[in-house]
């Protein structure tokens, strides 16, 4: 398991992506409930996220991670199913996911 300044700082490239996210659902037109329901949620997850992930209850964090991961997995989705949204919001979501993605590979969560 990383350090927990490493922790820190992947989980605040994490949050800055689902920021980025977030910014892009508000800018861009006709983007589907589905999509914006998951991108707000996850933006809720992250809030709470940092203290979970600092407490080392495994079980907790193995539950947020798969909630989160959950929820991007659908955010791409929607972005791969959906021809009209724009590579903005396409590459919102997508870099969100990756680091999502990262933050679990380094916590080694299967």
């Amino acid at each position: 398991m990383l350090h927990e300044n490493d922790i820190e700082h992947r989980f605040h490239l994490l949050e800055q992506a689902i920021g980025q996210a977030s910014q892009a659902c508000s800018a861009e037109r006709n983007v589907p409930g589905e999509l914006r329901d998951s991108v707000q949620r996850l933006d809720r997850h992250s809030d709470t996220a940092k203290e979970v992930l600092l407490s080392q209850d495994q079980p907790r964090i193995h539950k947020l991670m798969h909630d989160m991961e959950r929820l991007s997995e659908r955010a791409r989705q929607v972005c791969i199913n959906v021809p009209h949204l724009s590579a903005h919001m396409r590459g919102a979501v997508s870099y969100m996911h990756g680091q999502l993605m990262e933050l679990k590979r380094d916590l080694r969560i299967s």
